[in-house]
């Protein structure tokens, strides 16, 4: 085994980067920068059904987007190559050949028929199913002649008696007694290498020493590591992390909210906030300090810190953390990211939103403290595309301004004597509109209620003259004009 540190992470390519990979990958990253060895991408792409171009591309592009960079892999190569699994299955064929040389695998027979029936006889007594080894024992010879025959059969792994103990970083000293554990197929009758066989043959051949992967991959361990035996290798290092948990401790679902990295990403959460959120899955800083950045992660990361227990994914808590980052961007920065939500909505076009650009600037800027993800920005804004006399007046908005009796009037009024009064300052505005309010006797929600209704159809949100100066003097005269006969 290699004497630096290499891990990896070997998806399937059979759909869309999901949050326990990319909370995966990111551990194995941090692992290995952290402790100058190398970080593998390895594809799993043996089922030939389900394995798409497509979905391996998603992977690439998903971790890329992350700023997940690995030393060897599929588009980069290097030493241990080729990193498809289905580059590999002449070397898979060789060992399994050497392991049934070796009698640490047979041939089984059996057909799907009589170990459905062997399965039902188990379940009616109460026994654990598994496989009753009707094949193990089989003399080489019969076994020899009945392959010549063109019988169909798998290759299963003969697990020996005993005992088998492995070291989990996570988990510390495992064991799982044999007898519990059943002599599972290498190779299916179809001539398909199964999961439990080729990862091991291509940890083995890549010279993996450490395996950080998910607790759902604990029971393959105690196969994996007789099968290291068989081949005459030692076992990499084992860390299993949590799950990922939902509502009510159970493994997080579509139900619970997105599940794909994709998913959040076109919702537009900041990356790095989704990078911070996965560090905390499993993982604390130090119990206090939830914002923090990947640099932190990679300095402080620690397998020995990791928790046994199920990661709880709070939606909350991520959105919340999304707001964070999301705060903390220059305002040319948020605006580029909010930009294709905008465009997507179709509020404005890009070329027109970049002709204006110091003028979404503005807007950047008045509504940034107000959203926490890029995609929340086009409905706060939408009341600015809206045209003059079909601005939505929600319920709430209405309601409010319509329980001013003189509300009509008052915005009559203030139509008559704004184009006269009309200032370059926000502020300077505001201060000459509240002292016309002082001057008829009236309070300001008398007008700042039914005026927010008129421009806005919002019942509430930023400062009404900052809104009335990104509208213009133009658009604000006709939107109140338009308010006085709605709101009448």
């Amino acid at each position: 085994m290699s004497n630096s540190l290499r891990v990896r992470i070997a998806p399937s390519p059979t759909g869309a980067i999901h949050l326990g990979l990319a909370r995966t990958a990111l551990f194995n990253w941090a692992y290995a920068r952290g402790r100058e060895g190398q970080f593998v991408l390895r594809l799993e792409d043996t089922d030939r059904a389900r394995s798409t171009r497509e979905s391996e591309l998603a992977i690439i592009e998903g971790l890329r987007w992350l700023g997940l960079d690995w030393d060897e892999g599929p588009e980069l190569g290097g030493d241990f190559g080729p990193y498809r699994q289905s580059e590999r299955i002449d070397r898979h064929r060789q060992l399994v050949g050497g392991l049934m040389e070796t009698g640490h695998a047979y041939a089984c027979f059996c057909t799907s028929e009589r170990l459905s029936e062997v399965r039902e006889r188990q379940q009616a007594a109460n026994e654990t199913p598994r496989y009753d080894r009707c094949c193990r024992d089989m003399p080489s010879e019969e076994a020899q002649a009945r392959v010549a025959s063109g019988d169909a059969f798998a290759i299963r792994f003969k697990v020996p008696p005993g005992q088998t103990a492995f070291q989990d970083l996570v988990r510390k000293d495992v064991t799982f007694e044999n007898s519990e554990i059943d002599d599972w197929v290498m190779v299916r009758q179809s001539g398909d290498p199964t999961y439990n066989f080729v990862v091991v043959c291509d940890d083995a051949d890549m010279d993996i020493t450490h395996v950080l992967r998910g607790e759902e991959h604990l029971v393959n361990t105690p196969k994996q590591v007789l099968l290291y035996a068989a081949l005459g290798v030692d076992a990499p290092i084992f860390a299993h992390l949590p799950l990922l948990l939902g509502k009510g401790r159970k493994k997080l679902s579509k139900r619970d909210g997105g599940v794909s990295l994709s998913d959040y990403r076109d919702q537009g959460y900041p990356r790095e906030a989704i990078l911070n959120f996965l560090c905390m899955q499993g993982w604390a800083l130090d119990g206090e300090t939830d914002v923090f950045d990947l640099a932190t992660f990679v300095e402080h990361f620690d397998l020995a810190d990791v928790s046994r227990g199920g990661a709880i994914f709070d939606f909350d808590k991520f959105l919340w953390l999304a707001g964070e980052y999301l705060h903390k961007e220059a305002d040319e920065v948020l605006a580029e990211h909010c930009l294709p939500f905008v465009v997507g909505e179709g509020l404005f076009d890009e070329a027109d939103l970049r002709a204006r650009w110091d003028w979404f600037l503005r807007v950047i800027a008045m509504e940034k403290e107000r959203i926490r993800i890029y995609s929340e920005l086009p409905a706060r804004m939408a009341y600015l595309a809206a045209q003059n006399d079909q601005v939505e007046y929600l319920p709430k908005a209405e309601k409010g301004a319509r329980k001013h009796e003189d509300r009509a009037q008052t915005l009559t009024d203030y139509l008559a004597w704004l184009p006269e009064h009309c200032s370059d300052s926000a502020s300077e505005q505001a201060e000459a509109t509240k002292a016309w309010l002082v001057e008829r006797g009236q309070k300001i929600p008398m007008l700042f209620q039914p005026l927010r209704c008129a421009l806005t159809g919002l019942p509430g949100g930023p400062d009404l003259f900052e809104i009335m100066h990104l509208l213009g003097q133009a658009a604000t005269l006709d939107r109140i004009r338009s308010g006085v006969e709605r709101l009448a």
